[in-house]
């Protein structure tokens, strides 16, 4: 069924079914992807390895937060 289709389908349903479908749908792309999450693990510890190590400069939060 193509997505076109599959839209004129919902359409025909009634507005507390195509509010169930919705819900469905948006909570299905909040799921967090665990693939993602291990690779930004990886990457904070590589950072903070490299900072401890001097490789990696710090910026103090007050320099990222200051207003302009």
């Amino acid at each position: 069924m193509s997505t076109k289709e599959l839209l004129d389908e919902a359409m025909k349903l009634k507005p507390e079914e195509r509010f169930t479908l919705v819900e469905g749908l948006i909570k299905s792309l909040d799921e967090p992807d665990k693939k993602l999450d291990e690779i930004w693990a990886e990457e904070a510890e590589k950072r903070l390895k490299a900072y401890r190590e001097g490789r990696l400069d710090g910026i103090p939060m007050e320099e990222i937060f200051k207003e302009e």
